[in-house]
């Protein structure tokens, strides 16, 4: 494990730093273990950096033309970041998307729902502008189904990939402490912050 750094808000230059030893420590973890798991998968992350000006921390992975996993990182995201215990967790967590097949899912699990939210609408006898709204509804919901199990799962195999890195998840995932609660609320697409901060308690504890 690294030594722990002062928790607390960084200089622009610690925090960059920080992101760039990170990187080099985490993809690497995070690719083995997407070999071991997907065998011909591509496997080659490519961490890119949203440096527009204006935009909210956040991250997010994605797949180019050719299927390669890109997982990206605004600068107000870096920025937020009190140590690299929690860059390193939200470096596994993004990466875990892919390593768990999640974007296939839910293109998927959308289809399927806009297809029955569309018969169900015409069954109805509701008008094609009715229908087209019904469908894209059914899409929204059916991606928002599995969400929160998706959110999980990336949140226990990134515990995982940023403890193989040397890094410690449980101070890692403080970082949910400073974000908006969703709570439980209806179709809300990730789940309560304290039961993600227990499922890297309880993957931690089955790694020691």
């Amino acid at each position: 494990m690294m030594p722990p750094l002062p928790d607390g808000p960084l200089t622009a230059e610690q925090a960059a730093r920080n992101f760039v030893a990170v990187v080099s420590r985490v993809e690497p973890v995070a690719e083995a273990m997407c070999r071991e798991r997907n065998p011909g998968s591509n496997c080659d992350f490519q961490i890119v950096v949203d440096d527009r000006p204006g935009q909210p921390p956040n991250a997010f992975q994605t797949l180019d033309r050719a299927g390669r996993p890109i997982v990206g990182f605004t600068l107000a995201l870096i920025a937020d970041a009190r140590n690299v215990d929690e860059i390193a967790f939200v470096v596994g967590h993004e990466t875990a998307h892919h390593i768990a097949g999640h974007i296939p899912q839910v293109q998927r699990t959308a289809t399927t729902g806009a297809v029955l939210a569309g018969v169900l609408a015409q069954a109805s006898g509701a008008t094609p502008e009715a229908v087209r709204a019904a469908q894209q509804m059914g899409a929204t919901m059916g991606a928002r189904t599995y969400a929160r199990d998706f959110e999980l799962e990336a949140d226990a195999l990134g515990a995982e990939i940023a403890f193989r890195a040397g890094f410690d998840p449980l101070r890692g995932a403080a970082f949910f402490g400073r974000l908006p609660d969703p709570g439980d609320q209806f179709l809300g697409s990730h789940p309560p912050n304290a039961q993600r901060q227990e499922i890297v308690r309880r993957v931690v504890a089955g790694l020691r």
